[in-house]
């Protein structure tokens, strides 16, 4: 059983040198996830376990929260006291209809947005990692490392849903 996204509680003690590890995760999101849905029909992908979101619309929220992580960098380039806040309710992505769309669509927009996310940290200078902002849901100080770890382990977090519903989803047998 995973833990609920909400409940988790993160310490941000890492030192800033795993940066190269944590922007390795982040921008391998997009490949993981080619790999896990490859060869996968349209009625797996799209397939709702009870009232819970599909695997493309575990995707297309991944994607839909990248202006939410480029929005935070602004936020700690402009030095806010505290980071703007997610939309708990997740509007965005109830609103997108993503079982619509193509599931090529949703990787390529996900793996395009992440990587202008990527590149723009890549290109700081190493002190910025440092700066700290308040996170305001966990209402506590969060470096820029510690949202690129937070951000890592949402994807991580969506991605073991993704194989969960791929372990349950009916007439799994014939998937491709």
């Amino acid at each position: 059983m995973l833990i609920k996204w909400t409940t988790r509680r993160f310490s941000f003690d890492q030192p800033v040198d795993v940066f190269p590890a944590l922007i390795e995760r982040v921008r391998g999101a997009p490949a993981r996830i080619e790999e896990m849905i490859r060869q996968k029909n349209d009625k797996v992908l799209s397939y709702k376990p009870g009232n819970a979101w599909s695997i493309k619309e575990h995707i297309g929220h991944l994607s839909d929260l990248e202006e939410l992580h480029e929005g935070r960098i602004d936020d700690f380039l402009e030095g806010v006291k505290t980071l703007r806040a997610a939309d708990m309710e997740n509007k965005k992505t109830y609103a997108a209809n993503h079982n619509s769309k193509s599931i090529e669509e949703l990787v390529s927009n996900f793996r395009f947005a992440r990587n202008i996310f990527v590149e723009r940290l890549n290109s700081v200078n190493p002190d910025f990692l440092s700066q700290t902002s308040l996170h305001p849901r966990l209402n506590k100080p969060m470096r820029v490392l510690d949202m690129i770890h937070f951000v890592a382990e949402h994807d991580d977090h969506h991605l073991a849903i993704m194989r969960q519903i791929l372990n349950v989803v009916p007439g799994k047998v014939s998937q491709s």
